[in-house]
């Protein structure tokens, strides 16, 4: 049970995410099929409640006038780092951002990028369950013949 509760805070953790919750869970015996689904249902819950949350925090922050400005510099400067990116491939873009496994490109980042893009909810909640999905595959893959691999070099304990 415990290892269930480890594996589900590092599938919600920013920056663990599938990437530090599929090794960990495999590592320590737990079935294939059931992180991979375990994992993944939950890291994909991550990008309604960012969206929402952020929703939610931005109107009732708005009506500070100094964050009103902080906002604003805050999307103007960004905003031009991924907009060409984002006009080009659109939702295609999120799902790819998140769908590749590497450091900072996650359920949470792509989620951040489209609610600063202003991005449709629904569309983007579709984005980040069909990244997640596709990132969940790739690192279950790696995981699990990373660890057959390196299993030779686990003392094996016969009780």
């Amino acid at each position: 049970m415990k290892i269930v509760l480890i594996t589900a805070l590092l599938s919600l953790l920013p920056i663990s995410e599938l990437r530090g919750a599929i090794p960990f869970a495999l590592g320590n015996g737990m079935p294939l099929v059931f992180t991979y689904i375990f994992a993944v249902l939950l890291n994909a819950l991550v990008g309604p409640l960012v969206f929402i949350f952020l929703s939610t925090l931005h109107r009732w922050l708005v009506k500070f006038h100094w964050y009103k400005s902080f906002f604003d510099s805050f999307v103007e400067k960004n905003r031009h780092k991924v907009e060409n990116k984002i006009v080009k491939y659109g939702y295609a873009g999120i799902t790819l951002f998140i769908a590749i496994p590497l450091p900072v490109t996650g359920a949470y980042t792509g989620t951040l990028v489209a609610w600063i893009m202003g991005l449709d909810a629904k569309k983007t909640f579709l984005s980040v369950l069909i990244g997640v999905v596709i990132s969940g595959i790739i690192v279950t893959i790696i995981s699990y013949y990373g660890i057959a691999a390196f299993s030779i070099f686990i003392k094996q304990i016969n009780v």
